[in-house]
């Protein structure tokens, strides 16, 4: 019965580390040359081309707003008390 209003928070926490992960790319994938978005964006910024940089920007932007309104939809499927109105 507490795990689904346990995973409530843990839901969205999630949520919101993933985008914090995404932001991180840039510096990890830099400092162990990986190639990924993250070494794009920097090679990007460096080059100053800023089509890429800015598709960079939304792409992440996308991955994060899709990736929170998918831990609204699970927490509204976790608690029925979450509705919209």
């Amino acid at each position: 019965h507490a795990l689904r209003n346990a995973l409530i928070p843990v839901v969205a926490l999630a949520a919101v580390e993933f985008g914090f992960m995404l932001g991180g790319s840039v510096v990890i994938e830099t400092v162990f040359s990986l190639q990924g978005i993250g070494q794009l964006a920097w090679d990007a910024i460096a080059r100053d081309d800023f089509p890429v940089v800015q598709a960079v920007v939304l792409l992440i932007a996308v991955i994060y707003i899709v990736l929170t309104l998918l831990a609204d939809v699970l927490n509204a499927l976790l608690d029925p008390r979450i509705r919209v109105k």
